[in-house]
C-alpha cells in the first residue's frame, strides 16, 4: 500500500496533469472550450504587438503562444495561468539581444531562441532545487496591489485603440492618461463608438445572459459594428477603424537555439535577469488568480512548468514566455475549469491562422480594447482592498505602494510591494510582545495569568515573550529586561515564560547568557519556564546552558516558583505586604515562618 502512494505520489511531480485530469468532464470540457477560443481570439493582436516590441517577426509572437502555453499548463501547478509573450518580456529580451543584432535580422533571432533556452534551463534548476518557496515571500496583500496595478496598466494600453488616437507603444501610465487629455478633441468618434458597443454589450451580455460567453458576444456585436460604420460612413479611410489584420498562416517551424560558447557568453547572464523577471510574473500572476479561484499554487512546479515550456518553445520558434496577466485574466473571468482551456486555446490559436486568418482583418482593435476594459475591471478586487484599508495601516501603504509601483514600473512594482512587506514583518517581528503575568492562586495550578495592574513581587519580573528572540529582537529584548531594573531595582530576578519563544538563533542566546551573569552579580538570577525543545537544544549545543544554570530552566510540570522563592532576600520578604506566593504566605524563604 505505501508503495503505491509513492509510486502516485512520484507521478504526479512527474508528471502533474494527473491530479487535475479527472475533474475533466463534458461540462467542464464545454467551459474550457469556450474559454479557449476566447483566448485564442485575444492573443492575435497582442502577439503580433508583442513580437514587434521584442524586435522578432510578428508571427513570432503568435508562435510563442502556442507550444509554451500547452507546456506550461500539463507542467504548471496554476490552473489558470496562460504562458505565452509579455510586455515586460518582449522589452526584457529586446534590451537584452539588441546590442549583439540587428532586430529581425537571422543573428538575432538565433540569439533570442538562446536566451529563451537558457531562461528555460535556469527556471527548470531553480524548480528542481525547491527554489518556489521564494512565492511564499510574495504576500497576499501585495499581490491584491499588483493585481490591481497590472489591470490599470491593462486598460490604459488599450486607450489609444478605444479612442482612436495615436500614443507611442511602451508609454508609461501617467503620460497615458497626460497624453487622452491632451488628444481630447482628436478622439475619434467612429472608433470609440465601436469599443463603446463593445464594452455595453459585454456588460449586458454578462449580466443578463450569464451562461454565454459575454467576451465572443461582445467581439462578434463590435466587428459588426464596425462593418455598419464603415459602410454608411464612407469606409475605413473615412472611419479610420483600424482591425486586426490579416496573419500569417501556417505551422510554428521547428528551431533550434544556438547552443555555441560564443552565443551562451553574449546571453548568459542576460538570460538571469529575464528569469527572475519571468518568473515573478508567471508566480504574482498565479497568486493573483488563486486569490479568486481558491486553489494552491505550489510554487516549485510552476517554476517547473514554465521552465519546461520555454526550454520546449526555444525548439518551436517561440520566444521567452512567462505567465500573460491578459491571457490569465480572460481564462479565469471566461469561465476556464481546468489548464485544458490553455490547450485548447493554443490549438484553437493553430486553426485560426491555418484556416481563417484572412478573417481577423476584420476584428477591430477597438473592440478588442473594450472586451480588454470590461477583464481589467474584473481584476480589481475592490472588497479585499477595502477591507485592507480598514483594518491595517501598516498593510494599505504595502497595498498602495505595490499598485502605484506597478503602474510606474510593472517589474519594480512588485519588488517595492515585497520589500516593504518583509520590512514591515521584520519591524514586528525584532519587537516581540513582553507581558506581566503573575501566578494563578488557585492551590495546586501551574499556570500564570496577565498581571493587568495586579500586585506584583518586589523581587521576582515574570514576564511572557511572545515572539522569537533573534539577531533583529535582540535590542528590544534586552532593553526590556533592563528595563526591569529601572522599573523596581529590588527586582534582581527574572522568570520568563518560554512557551511563545519559537525561535532563538546565536545573538538571542548570547544576550539572555549575558543577561543571566548579570543578574548573578546583581545577586538575582534568569530563569525559563516551558522553554521549547529546539530552543533547550541550542543552549544545550552551544553550551549557552553553562552560564544560564540547567537548574534554571523549568520544564511544564514543575512549578518555578518553589524553586525560586527561596533564593529571594528573607528581610525584603519579611516586610512585604503583597505577598502573591502561595509559598510566601506560610513562611520567608530561609525557611523561618511567619508571624
Amino acid at each position: 500500500m505505501k508503495s503505491l502512494l509513492a509510486c502516485n505520489l512520484w507521478l504526479y511531480k512527474v508528471f502533474p496533469f494527473l491530479r487535475w485530469w479527472p475533474m475533466v468532464n463534458k461540462e467542464t470540457a464545454r467551459s474550457d472550450l469556450m474559454s479557449g477560443l476566447t483566448g485564442a481570439l485575444i492573443v492575435l493582436p497582442q502577439g503580433v504587438a508583442f513580437a514587434t516590441i521584442a524586435g522578432m517577426p510578428p508571427e513570432y509572437g503568435l508562435y510563442a503562444a502556442m507550444v509554451p502555453a500547452v507546456i506550461g499548463a500539463l507542467f504548471g501547478s496554476s490552473w489558470h495561468l496562460v504562458s505565452g509573450p509579455t510586455t515586460a518580456i518582449s522589452i526584457a529580451v529586446f534590451a537584452s539581444v539588441s546590442p549583439y543584432a540587428h532586430a529581425g535580422t537571422p543573428e538575432f533571432i538565433s540569439l533570442v531562441l538562446t536566451l529563451t533556452f537558457l531562461v528555460g534551463l535556469f527556471e527548470l534548476l531553480m524548480g528542481l532545487a525547491k527554489l518556489g518557496a521564494l512565492v511564499n515571500f510574495i504576500s497576499h496583500t501585495v499581490v491584491i496591489g499588483f493585481t490591481a496595478g497590472a489591470a490599470i496598466l491593462i486598460a490604459s494600453s488599450q486607450i489609444k485603440h478605444f479612442f482612436g488616437i495615436h500614443i507611442e507603444r511602451g508609454t508609461a501610465f501617467y503620460e497615458t492618461i497626460h497624453q487622452l487629455f491632451l488628444q481630447f478633441n482628436d478622439i475619434n468618434i467612429y472608433v470609440t463608438i465601436v469599443g463603446a458597443l463593445t464594452l455595453i454589450s459585454g456588460i449586458l451580455v454578462k449580466k443578463f445572459v450569464p451562461k454565454f460567453p459575454y467576451m465572443i458576444a461582445a467581439m462578434i456585436i463590435g466587428s459588426i459594428a464596425a462593418l455598419i460604420i464603415n459602410q454608411f460612413a464612407g469606409g475605413i479611410d473615412a472611419t479610420h477603424i483600424v482591425t486586426v489584420g490579416a496573419l500569417p498562416s501556417g505551422l510554428p517551424p521547428l528551431s533550434h537555439p544556438d547552443l555555441s560558447i560564443h552565443s551562451i557568453q553574449q546571453v548568459f547572464f542576460p538570460a538571469l535577469v529575464v528569469t527572475m523577471l519571468a518568473l515573478t510574473e508567471a508566480v504574482s500572476i498565479s497568486r493573483a488568480i488563486s486569490v479568486r479561484s481558491e486553489q494552491r499554487i505550489d510554487g516549485n512546479q510552476e517554476f517547473i512548468g514554465q521552465g519546461l515550456s520555454n526550454m520546449f518553445g526555444s525548439f518551436f520558434s517561440g520566444y521567452a514566455s512567462s505567465g500573460s496577466f491578459n491571457r490569465s485574466g480572460v481564462n479565469y473571468a471566461s469561465g476556464a475549469r481546468t489548464p485544458l482551456a490553455a490547450v485548447f486555446a493554443s490549438f484553437f490559436l493553430l486553426l485560426i491562422l491555418l484556416l481563417v486568418a484572412p478573417l481577423a482583418a476584420y476584428l477591430p482593435t477597438a473592440a478588442m480594447a473594450g472586451i480588454l476594459f470590461l477583464v481589467s475591471w474584473g481584476l480589481i478586487d475592490f472588497h479585499h482592498m477595502s477591507s485592507i484599508m480598514k483594518t491595517s495601516r501598516s498593510e494599505t501603504a504595502i497595498l498602495w505602494v505595490t499598485l502605484i509601483g506597478t503602474l510606474i514600473n510593472l517589474e519594480k512594482g512588485i519588488f517595492f510591494g515585497i520589500i516593504l512587506s518583509l520590512i514591515t514583518y521584520l519591524y514586528r517581528t525584532s519587537r516581540p510582545s513582553i507581558t506581566a503575568f503573575v501566578p494563578d492562586t488557585e492551590e495546586g495550578s501551574y499556570h500564570f495569568i496577565p498581571a493587568d495592574n495586579m500586585p506584583e513581587c518586589p523581587q521576582l519580573k515574570i514576564a511572557r515573550v511572545n515572539g522569537s528572540i533573534f539577531f533583529g529582537a535582540v535590542n528590544h529584548v534586552q532593553q526590556h529586561l533592563q528595563h526591569f531594573d529601572e522599573e523596581n531595582p529590588q527586582a534582581k530576578h527574572v522568570l520568563i515564560l518560554s512557551s511563545g519563544i519559537n525561535f532563538v538563533d546565536i545573538a538571542g542566546a548570547e544576550m539572555l547568557t549575558q543577561e543571566a551573569k548579570r543578574r548573578k552579580k546583581m545577586g538575582g538570577g534568569l530563569y525559563f519556564y516551558r522553554v521549547k525543545e529546539k530552543v533547550y537544544q541550542l543552549f544545550n549545543k552551544g553550551h549557552y546552558i553553562d552560564d544560564i544554570g540547567k537548574e534554571n530552566i523549568f520544564e511544564a510540570k514543575m512549578h518555578p516558583i518553589s524553586n525560586i522563592y527561596p533564593k529571594l532576600d528573607s528581610e525584603v520578604c519579611r516586610t512585604c505586604k503583597v505577598r502573591i506566593f502561595n509559598a510566601c504566605k506560610v513562611a520567608l524563604p530561609n525557611g523561618e515562618a511567619l508571624q
